[in-house]
């Protein structure tokens, strides 16, 4: 039995591998019960399904025949970049960074700054979408996470909120 699309394995292995991870790392915490979940409830039931799904993506590349052969093309590696500068942007921007004297920028900022530099690793970016975007999702979150959760995340930098 070969692999008839290689895009769609390697995609499978990759979602059982994470899937697997996550559900091995989730044993570390208490799991609880349906009825009483604990911490790792959620993280071992999402790893479970992950695999599941992995495992279902790698059975699909062996038995369906695609055209041509499905396979993998070359590393987008601006993307790649930028979506993880993003994501560490976020981070660094969100938390601060003490070791370099960085105070924490809050919410706003951070998604500002997440949106901007991902919608860099696309092929079209627009200002003033991307702006749009960023405001949608910074009320968003503001509205979910400190509204609704009354999560304690500052939302302004020092600066600004005093």
């Amino acid at each position: 039995m070969g692999i008839k699309s290689q895009a769609d394995f390697f995609s499978g292995v990759m979602f059982t591998t994470v899937g697997a991870a996550f559900a091995v790392g989730a044993t570390t915490y208490n799991i609880g019960d349906g009825a009483r979940m604990g911490p790792g409830y959620f993280p071992l039931m999402l790893g479970i399904l992950l695999s599941i799904l992995g495992l279902l993506i790698i059975f699909q590349a062996l038995v369906v025949e695609t055209a041509d052969g499905g396979k993998i093309g070359r590393w987008a590696w601006k993307p790649l970049f930028f979506v993880i500068a993003a994501n560490v942007a976020f981070g660094v921007l969100l938390g601060g960074l003490p070791s370099i004297g960085l105070p924490a920028m809050g919410l706003i900022l951070a998604i500002y700054a997440l949106t901007i530099i991902a919608s860099l690793a696309g092929e079209h970016f627009k200002l003033r979408d991307v702006l749009v975007l960023a405001t949608i999702l910074a009320i968003g979150s503001y509205i979910a996470f400190i509204w609704a959760l009354k999560l304690q995340i500052q939302v302004w930098p020092t600066f600004i909120s005093g």
